[in-house]
C-alpha cells in the first residue's frame, strides 16, 4: 500500500476504523511504502495518469486490443516528447489557500 504523508494515513488507521482482530488482520495483510516528503512521486503518477486519461482516453474504445495499441502509442509520444513537471504552487500561495493548515507567523 502506498501512502502519502498525510498523518492519518497508515497502519494506525485500521485501528481507529475497525475492532482489533480486524485491525490487525488487515494491518498484516498491507505492505506499507511512504512517498517521499517532498515531490511526491505518487503526485506525477497522478499528474501523468490525468494527462492519459484527458489525451488519450477520452472516449469510448470498445477493443482491448485497441486500447493497448491507443496507450503504447501514447507512452511512446510522451516519453519521446521528456516532458517534465512545472509545480507552480509555492509555499506562499499554499498559506494563502490551506491557511488553516499553516500557522500563523509572528514577525
Amino acid at each position: 500500500m502506498v501512502l502519502d504523508n498525510l498523518n492519518t494515513h497508515g497502519p494506525a488507521s485500521f485501528d481507529e476504523a475497525f475492532a482489533p482482530d480486524e485491525a490487525r488482520r488487515s494491518t498484516e495483510r498491507f505492505e506499507f511504502h511512504d512517498t517521499p516528503q517532498h515531490g511526491s512521486w505518487l503526485n506525477r503518477a497522478e499528474v501523468e495518469l490525468r494527462g492519459l486519461s484527458r489525451q488519450c482516453l477520452d472516449r469510448r474504445i470498445g477493443e482491448v486490443g485497441l486500447l493497448r495499441n491507443e496507450i503504447e502509442a501514447w507512452q511512446q509520444k510522451r516519453n519521446t516528447a521528456s516532458k517534465t513537471i512545472d509545480w507552480q504552487f509555492t509555499t506562499a500561495e499554499a498559506r494563502i489557500k490551506l491557511k488553516r493548515l499553516y500557522p500563523a507567523i509572528k514577525m
